[in-house]
């Protein structure tokens, strides 16, 4: 029986991905902040190694200069923010994660937003500003602070996809 493509795609992706993970907050610290440790949780458990977690208040430079930072670490492929994804003045993530991408992936915003309209969050779904996508080859999401967003991205969208995506960004022309 022949394989489809998105499960030869699969077959060919890296075992394990190093990730790194940050918590956006103006008011989280390391004993409050319940998001960045459930991102690595599931993380770990899928196989993937944790380089590092950190939490940055939501501000536009320092967000975007800590992205940068480990996008360009050789020995990060992967960051992982939760927080400031709203629509409040001080949510700035969104902006600072799309400023340095060089290519989006907008079905992951999409779907995101289709999955919470349809589990419990309704039409307030469309206040959620998700993002994704490449900076050089690492592969950077972006997702809300509530544990319950972070579970839905994480295990339907993040956890299964994520080899893949490395394999895709990996991929020589």
């Amino acid at each position: 029986m022949r394989m489809s493509s998105v499960e030869e795609h699969r077959s060919g992706a890296p075992e394990s991905v190093a990730c790194y993970v940050i918590t956006v907050s103006d008011t989280r610290t390391e004993d409050t902040d319940t998001g960045g440790p459930l991102i690595q949780k599931l993380l770990e458990a899928a196989g993937y190694t944790v380089i590092g977690r950190t939490i940055v208040k939501d501000d536009y430079d320092d967000i975007r200069e800590l992205i940068y930072q480990n996008s360009v670490n050789p020995g990060i492929e992967a960051v992982l923010l939760t927080g400031g994804t709203g629509i409040s003045p001080r949510d700035t993530t969104y902006e600072a994660v799309a400023s340095l991408l060089d290519k989006s992936l907008p079905g992951f915003g999409e779907i995101f937003r289709l999955l919470s309209f349809q589990e419990d969050i309704g039409s307030a779904a469309m206040l959620s500003r998700a993002i994704a996508g490449t900076i050089g080859s690492t592969a950077v999401f972006s997702m809300p602070g509530s544990t319950g967003a972070i579970r839905l991205a994480m295990d339907r969208l993040i956890l299964p996809e994520l080899r893949h995506v490395m394999r895709e960004i990996y991929k020589r022309s």
